[in-house]
């Protein structure tokens, strides 16, 4: 919860989706708290079931077990979603599942240092560590990618990896990276596709930061970088 709810926002209300690499809680806090403190909104962090003995769709249906039980207090314009790394891609994963189920999308989308295709490993993967630069050049694996969530579903699964969904009708969309991101490349690729579905899609990458940068808080950047998700989510639920 925010240090103060002003009346306006006391309707209002954001899901976050952790970080962790869908096998740890990495972020429920450090995620949340800042963006509730920005943003003046409070935060329901999704403690979902991680793999490898919860492989998807555990975290998924969790994520929208929680969304459906917040409907019956709040409007979907009015809710907003949004997580880092694992979390982030949860969070696309999320809005797909939705579409599926006929439900409303929320307000808007945070997908922070997220990509949208378990099928292969990108180019970003072979530079960079989850420290920025790894100092080795690797080819990409072969297989699909963190085998230990994906599971025995098809890697090209529409609801695990939505880069291969119709993502026509999904909400605003904010997209944040860093230039050393070893998800660089999959957030780009899956902002393309929202783009080319016709979203409001909108990315933002800082010059030579590693992945999720901005679970330091000791960096300037981080402060920007969350008063940004902050703005944008505040933004898209006062409409």
């Amino acid at each position: 919860m925010p240090l103060e709810v002003s009346e306006a926002n006391r309707n209002k209300v954001l899901i976050n989706l952790h970080g962790g690499g869908f096998t740890a809680d990495s972020g429920s806090l450090t995620e949340s708290i800042p963006v509730a403190c920005y943003s003046g909104i409070k935060v329901v962090s999704v403690l979902y079931r991680l793999a490898p003995e919860h492989p998807f769709p555990a975290a998924v249906e969790d994520a929208v077990a929680v969304y459906k039980e917040l409907l019956k207090s709040y409007t979907p314009t009015h809710i907003g979603i949004f997580g880092t790394s694992a979390g982030a891609m949860l969070t696309a994963e999320v809005a797909v599942k939705l579409k599926a189920l006929g439900l409303p999308q929320p307000a808007a989308l945070g997908i922070f240092s997220g990509m949208g295709d378990f099928a292969r490993h990108t180019d970003s993967e072979a530079m960079y560590s989850g420290g920025g630069l790894s100092g080795h050049l690797d080819a990409p694996e072969r297989g699909p990618d963190r085998p230990e969530y994906v599971g025995s579903t098809d890697p090209k699964n529409p609801e695990l990896s939505p880069i291969y969904a119709d993502l026509h009708g999904l909400p605003p969309t904010l997209f944040i990276a860093g230039g050393r991101d070893y998800l660089l490349s999959g957030a780009t690729n899956l902002h393309r596709a929202y783009l080319h579905a016709g979203v409001d899609a909108r990315l933002v990458v800082f010059d030579a930061l590693p992945h999720a940068f901005w679970y330091d808080a000791t960096l300037p950047e981080s402060v920007e970088a969350i008063h940004m998700m902050a703005d944008f989510l505040m933004t898209q639920l006062s409409k």
